[in-house]
């Protein structure tokens, strides 16, 4: 399931003349240690194979580029300075609201309040049900 959705994702990538790169394992690293965080699974599978992925208007975090409005550690201190759980990492930041990614894998939306809305089991069922859909 997780390859079809990739390939969906792969498939409906829109070009851009400055496309982006797929980090290394050694910037995932990186980032995990700037965060004194682990990336779930899935979430680390999203990054290192599909997040040069360009598509519709929601933006998921990046790792390839740290001066990204994208890059995952900023997108994390941001929503973590803004009340998020320190236990999530933000998977996608849509205007005030915070699609983020539980430890286990479940991906929740974070809206500025103590409230988490559950999204979906898992990062690729996010890709496919909300950002294909977007």
């Amino acid at each position: 399931m997780i390859n079809e959705i990739a390939e969906m994702l792969a498939e409906h990538a829109q070009e851009t003349a400055f496309p982006l790169e797929l980090p290394t394992m050694d910037q995932l690293v990186e980032a995990q240690e700037a965060m004194l965080i682990s990336v779930p699974v899935e979430m680390r599978d999203y990054l290192l194979h599909s997040s040069n992925v360009i598509y519709g208007h929601l933006e998921p975090a990046t790792l390839a580029d740290p001066n990204s409005h994208t890059y995952l550690p900023e997108m994390a201190a941001e929503a973590w300075d803004k009340g998020m759980p320190r236990e999530l990492l933000p998977l996608c930041v849509d205007g005030e609201s915070v699609y983020c990614v539980a430890e286990e894998g479940e991906v929740f939306l974070w809206e500025g309040n103590d409230d988490l809305l559950a999204i979906s089991d898992d990062v690729w069922q996010w890709v496919r049900d909300v950002w294909l859909q977007s």
